[in-house]
């Protein structure tokens, strides 16, 4: 089917269920004033630290489930670069989306198994059975303005989730503060290299590929803890390599930095799977625990294990349970007609791209050691004691009080 029909039928489809009509204009612009119905009614107001575990809050939102009209369409990228889309992200936003009221019919839940086919496919379909909000998690950004730019033009509201559509349509992003994010791997790698003793440390700073956004703005927060250690010279720039999510080509590029300079003593490693590959590789070099740190981010089971063991320094946690909530009641506020509040929509993120400011839902992360471990992952378990601590690492669960 042409973009023109399809645009046609969507059009047709909508206008037949009264809600065609006042595509986006601007990326940056939130949804259209409430209508009278809405303003007489008091609607409740959520910030964006008031989740948690319990999905109480969502329930306070069900007067927005009941005023709001349409479907909402998620829309997950993949099974491969994490498996957080199918154990996490998908049955929390259901279990969110469901607290606040709606029925299963009510959401669409799909993953396009790393194919932007599918995910143009899926995004269609979605619009095509009455979806008036996308929760998009883009596989890439050209795929994703594709379908927020479809979308504008029929009037479906678009939120960018976890992963910003660049130059994209989008009226809000939901994530984790990436920057902060960065910067909770750079202080806590200046921690380890303080505690493990690091005499000359000669850092590597490993990047996330150069396509996703959001390997940009971890770099950034790296980069500004980590610059006035290099500036200072208490640290040695030992390289900035070209940056890859995929483990392998992580792996052949540390080995090629290691082999060029073999005095290389801690890397800022940018996930828990990069870090995965550069312990393996120092482990075959006979290098001890607590000797070169590693950092990482995504609380892998891996990552976990190999800051048990003294390989990695810590990795940042992101509650995917808040993630969801905080995205599933911004699909609420714009199903409904509303603007959401300000605490909800508590900063904005650049578009370079598209040279805007994004208004955003930004969640705090969390940086975790072997002394925090039990008091998060495992308290919320998003990782179980029975996963982590089998084998050798037994005693080092004890250690952290982690019933294994």
């Amino acid at each position: 089917m042409t973009a023109a029909r399809l645009a046609s039928v969507l059009m047709a489809t909508l206008a037949a269920a009264g809600l065609a009509g006042g595509g986006l204009t601007a990326c940056a612009r939130p949804p259209e004033p409430p209508s009278a119905a809405a303003q007489g009614q008091v609607m409740p107001s959520v910030s964006a630290g008031s989740f948690s575990t319990g999905f109480s809050v969502m329930r306070r939102l069900k007067a927005l489930g009941r005023i709001g009209t349409g479907k909402i369409g998620v829309l997950l990228p993949d099974t491969t670069t994490s498996p957080r889309y199918t154990e996490f992200d998908a049955p929390y936003l259901a279990r969110a989306l469901q607290e606040a009221g709606l029925s299963r019919s009510q959401v669409i839940i799909s993953n396009a198994q790393g194919s932007d086919a599918t995910q143009q496919a899926q995004a269609e379909s979605d619009m095509t059975q009455g979806a008036t909000v996308l929760l998009l998690d883009p596989i890439d950004s050209g795929v994703g303005a594709s379908i927020e730019s479809a979308a504008a033009s029929l009037g479906v509201k678009v939120i960018d989730y976890d992963r910003m559509t660049l130059g994209g349509t989008r009226a809000f992003y939901v994530s984790f503060d990436n920057v902060a994010v960065g910067a909770l791997m750079a202080r806590g790698l200046v921690n380890c290299i303080r505690a493990w003793h690091v005499r000359h440390p000669d850092v590597l700073v490993m990047r996330g590929a150069p396509t996703d956004n959001n390997a940009t703005l971890f770099a950034r927060g790296y980069d500004q803890v980590l610059r006035p250690y290099f500036a200072s010279r208490s640290y040695t720039a030992a390289g900035r390599p070209a940056g890859s999510w995929n483990p392998t080509t992580a792996q052949t590029t540390f080995e090629e930095q290691y082999t060029n300079n073999n005095k290389i003593t801690a890397v800022l490693t940018p996930n828990d799977d990069t870090a995965g590959t550069v312990i393996s590789y120092l482990k075959t070099l006979n290098t001890p625990p607590r000797a070169v740190p590693t950092t990482g981010q995504d609380a892998t089971p891996a990552g976990l294990a190999n800051i048990l063991s003294g390989y990695q320094c810590g990795t940042v946690y992101k509650p995917i349970y808040l993630e969801a909530q905080a995205a599933a009641a911004l699909t609420l506020y714009l199903r409904a007609g509303l603007v959401p509040p300000a605490s909800l929509v508590n900063g904005t993120t650049f578009d370079p791209t598209g040279r805007v400011r994004v208004p955003s839902v930004l969640l705090r992360p969390i940086w975790v050691t072997t002394a925090s471990m039990a008091a998060t992952v495992i308290r919320d378990r998003f990782v179980t004691a029975a996963q982590l601590c089998g084998g050798s690492l037994r005693t080092a669960c004890r250690r952290a009080r982690i019933a294994g």
